[in-house]
């Protein structure tokens, strides 16, 4: 008898340290899942208060971006990225450059982008701004769209951003060192270009321009001439939802299994099994011969 239980001993041993480890393993999923979702919920916050922020003008502009020459540090991104500005100066029209496989609203097409030189008495400071969107040309793809760049001063609302995400480019499109990344394979004749490095943008062109870009925001021609851009920017979405669905499916996971455990392993195992001395009584089969 001592010798049969052994095997069943052993096994509920084992159903039982399974059981844990699963549990363990799902629980600390589903806490892993609500501690990505509170991290991306204060990085969201974050990006909510920049934005609430005043905007700031050329002055501060000038003073708190560093130069495409300087590196930024992450505390520096930190107070700077997604702040409101407003700022007056010259398009510099001749510096325009159109990023290609760039989509919005699902249509491909081209990010503009052109520099713009602050207003006195900050005319030293130029800064990347990307404009909006144009769709591009299938007939034709070296044809590019006419955007109308207003002379003279101008002023334009948006907010401080990073340079445009890179593109993959594949090797034989880029460009000696010292020249520009990411423009076609025709010695820098077009103003198509892959990708937008401002410092070698910088160091090409010899303009003084900042180390961070601003995303142009507002209808096409306000503050402007139309210059039928579309400035449909996707909203940061964090995706706090998703990680709190994945949590309650982590977590109901280990329910489940503790559940299922409890079940089959203590209720039915020590609770429903009746005695050997019940199930006979009553029964033919069980009276002495």
């Amino acid at each position: 008898m001592r010798s049969s239980r052994i095997p069943d001993l052993w096994r509920f041993v084992l159903i039982t340290v399974a059981a844990v480890a699963a549990a363990a393993l799902t629980a600390g999923l589903g806490f892993w899942q609500l501690d990505r979702a509170a991290k991306k919920q204060a990085l969201t916050d974050s990006i909510a208060r920049q934005q609430a922020l005043a905007p700031w003008h050329g002055a501060q502009l000038a003073a708190h971006v560093p130069a495409a020459s300087r590196p930024i540090t992450a505390q520096q991104m930190q107070e700077l990225l997604h702040r409101p500005v407003q700022l007056q100066g010259r398009w510099l029209a001749q510096e325009t450059i159109y990023l290609d496989n760039r989509q919005m609203q699902g249509r491909p097409g081209f990010f503009v982008l052109t520099p713009l030189q602050l207003g006195v008495p900050h005319e030293e400071v130029v800064v990347v701004v990307q404009r909006g969107w144009v769709p591009r040309n299938f007939m034709d793809r070296t044809l590019l769209p006419p955007v109308p760049t207003p002379a003279g001063l101008v002023t334009i609302e948006g907010r401080l951003e990073a340079p445009p995400s890179k593109l993959m480019e594949l090797e034989n499109t880029r460009l000696s060192a010292g020249a520009q990344s990411g423009a076609d394979p025709d010695g820098q004749k077009s103003r198509i270009r892959q990708n937008a490095d401002i410092p070698a943008w910088a160091q090409q062109s010899g303009l003084p321009l900042l180390g961070l870009s601003i995303l142009q925001t507002g209808a096409a021609g306000q503050g402007t001439a139309d210059d039928g851009l579309l400035r449909d920017w996707p909203v940061i979405n964090a995706g706090v939802q998703k990680h709190y669905g994945y949590a309650f499916q982590w977590f109901g996971l280990c329910l489940l299994i503790v559940l299922l455990y409890v079940w089959f392993q203590l209720v039915r195992r020590f609770f429903l099994r009746r005695p050997v001395g019940d199930a006979c009584s009553g029964a033919a089969s069980c009276k002495p011969g």
